[in-house]
């Protein structure tokens, strides 16, 4: 028999203006509306410091620019949860049904997130006339397991905010492929934060194995108050990512650090400098002088 909590299966209600509808539209809003001028904003200052952005396609640029969006997401998303995970809460107290303030603002603002990432995906995959369906995938199953969190009430947040800590590797992941296709690939800094990036994708094998055993602790209350959807979202994406999407990424960011090519486009070769600092190399080569790589 599992052991139960002896708050499990209590009536949760959302918690102060949590409680209107209106608010949480408008919530995810702002969080579709920030993530959305993250992106803005990235492509701007790239255009302006980054000779590396300029010198890429266009749909690598978007990509760049999504990489950056998603790394801020994930330092928030990582505070959050590490919050949550360590700290004393409503949410910690009651792992089934707890909510709180800050929970019920990262539920909504993460949804508006991964509405902002489905838009960009479907507008980018139509612009360049190109589908990626694996990915498509994820990201309609991330937006619709926080949209269902969003709307039933008897969801508690415990599962979604330490399921929002996974986004730890994202940072990481981020400063990978910039610098990657940057031409840093061979350096010491690249490795490390390789080497990091490794070790938070093996953090998230941890953390779907924990979560495994809160379901189980608790196994009898969440069946008896969660909705059916939810439930069945929940467990069938918990267990892709235990046994499908942590071991493959892990593998092919491991690989990465022995072998860098840029997975994400055709497995290309790093380069040793940007697409621009190659031109400027080969200039420099003609003359005789040697050329260094470009970080910006």
């Amino acid at each position: 028999m599992s052991p139960e909590s002896p708050d499990d299966g209590s009536d949760q209600t959302p918690v102060g203006h949590y409680s209107s509808r209106d608010v949480r539209v408008q919530l995810v809003a702002v969080g579709f509306a920030f993530y959305a001028a993250v992106f803005i904003v990235c492509h701007l200052l790239s255009l302006v410091a980054s000779r590396t952005y300029r010198s890429l396609p266009t749909k690598e640029k978007v990509f760049w620019d999504l990489a950056a969006t998603r790394a801020v997401f994930g330092v928030q998303s990582t505070v959050a949860g590490l919050r949550v995970l360590t700290g004393d809460s409503a949410v910690s107290a009651d792992r089934v049904s707890g909510q709180d303030d800050f929970s019920w603002f990262n539920v909504l603002t993460a949804t508006g997130f991964f509405a902002f990432e489905n838009a960009a995906l479907h507008i980018s995959s139509a612009a360049f006339r190109s589908f990626d369906l694996p990915l498509a995938t994820h990201h309609l199953f991330a937006l619709s397991g926080f949209a269902s969190v969003a709307v039933w009430d008897s969801v508690g947040h415990y599962l979604p905010m330490v399921t929002l800590l996974l986004e730890v590797s994202t940072p990481f992941t981020c400063v990978s492929w910039m610098l990657l296709k940057a031409g840093w690939a061979r350096f010491a800094f690249w490795r490390a934060n390789q080497w990091l990036m490794i070790h938070m994708f093996h953090c998230r094998m941890v953390l779907t194995y924990y979560m495994w055993w809160v379901t189980w602790s608790h196994w009898g209350a969440i069946n008896a108050r969660y909705p059916l959807f939810p439930r069945l979202h929940f467990f069938t994406g918990l267990a892709l990512l235990t046994v499908v999407i942590n071991p493959i990424w892990t593998h092919k960011k491991t690989m990465q650090l022995l072998n860098p090519v840029d997975w994400n486009f055709n497995n290309t070769p790093a380069p040793h400098g940007s697409t621009a600092a190659a031109k400027e190399e080969e200039v420099v080569n003609r003359s005789g002088l040697p050329a260094k790589p470009h970080i910006s």
